[in-house]
Parts: C-alpha cells; structure tokens; sequence
C-alpha cells in the first residue's frame, strides 16, 4: 500500500495560508472577463486536481485540456460566482459543495480573455456529472506527480512578436499546457515554493 504523502488538514492549512499572504497581482480590464475554478479533492488521502478535456465538438477550446470556467455573465456578481457557476454546468459539483481556498493572480489568454482563476476543495468520492456537450472526459492528476521535475518542462515560443516561456506537464498519456498549466505553476509554486539558491 503506498504511503500517504500529504495530511490532509495540514496541507489544506498550508494552502490556505499560502494563498492568504500573497499579494495578488490583478490586470487591468479589457479583455473579455472570465474565471476558472482550480478544483482540489482527495482520493486515498492524496490531494488531486480535477481538470476536463473539452470535446472536439466546441467552437472555441476545442480539445484543450483546462479548469471548469468560462465567460463571466450578467447574473455573476462577481468573477467567483462565475467559476462556482461554471464549474456546476460543465462537472455538476454544486457550488454549495465548493470550499474557496483562496485566489490566484489574474492571466490573459491568447484568446481576449482576463481569467481570474480561484482554488477550491470538492469532497471526496462526489459524484460527478460532466456535461457531453463541453466535456470529452475528466483528468485527476494528483498533486505529487505535479510536483516531479521530470513530468515539468518550459519552451519559449513567441507569440505576436513577444518571446514568452509556456509550460508544460505530462500526466500518463495527457499533456497539459499553455494557459492551465500556468494557473498550476503559479499554484504549485505559492503553496511548495522552490528551494533558493545560496548567494
């Protein structure tokens, strides 16, 4: 039986903390506001992440592999309340069901979109619904294999004549990349910052 790598109290307590004494770096307005949900669960007793693979079927994002989120509406009163909504209609967890950990910095995506991106904890064993229309299949990476170096990679592209580095992590057969997996560095580093180097 493998040995659990993370007490579940400690590291909610861990990330709560982290999260709470950073100073978020919010974007100006203009692109078109949108939020996203980084979802935490625990199955065996170790954290995971629950991300969706949207179907082929879509006119935007087809195929990529993200967070529950999406376009904030007139009903939201606020950018949580968009990510909570959002992640009801694409995976079915109720947004009464959702433990908001915090908030990470705000990202624009490639596609006109200011994301604000919150974390939340889900209970264990839910019973999830992914919507067929937007969602191919759920991916659950958890958090340990994250955090292996050798699953973690950066390439520099250039994007409209700027040179930017874009991540990368490999979870099995699965690629994660670009925007989503820039929300989990800038997550995976607040919460298990990396060692500094000596001066």
């Amino acid at each position: 039986m493998q040995a659990v790598l993370f007490d579940q109290q400690e590291l909610l307590t861990k990330i709560r903390a982290a999260l709470a004494a950073r100073t978020r770096v919010p974007l100006a307005a203009g692109p078109v506001p949108a939020a996203v949900l980084l979802p935490l669960f625990f199955r065996g007793g170790e954290p995971h992440l629950l991300l969706t693979k949207r179907t082929e079927r879509l006119n935007h994002h087809r195929g990529e592999i993200s967070f529950p989120g999406g376009v904030r509406q007139q009903e939201d009163r606020n950018a949580q309340a968009t990510a909570l909504r959002e992640t009801w209609e694409e995976v079915g967890i109720r947004p009464e069901d959702v433990e908001i950990l915090g908030e990470l910095d705000d990202f624009y995506s490639i596609h006109n979109y200011l994301v604000t991106p919150f974390v939340g904890l889900f209970p264990a064993d839910y019973r999830l619904q992914p919507n067929p229309a937007e969602i191919d299949r759920l991916i659950t990476p958890p958090l340990a294999g994250l955090l292996d170096p050798g699953r973690f990679r950066v390439e520099d592209w250039t994007w409209q004549g700027r040179h930017q580095p874009v991540y990368f992590y490999s979870y099995g057969e699965d690629e994660i990349w670009g925007l989503t997996a820039a929300i989990i560095k800038q997550f995976l580093d607040c919460v298990f910052p990396p060692p500094r180097s000596a001066p």
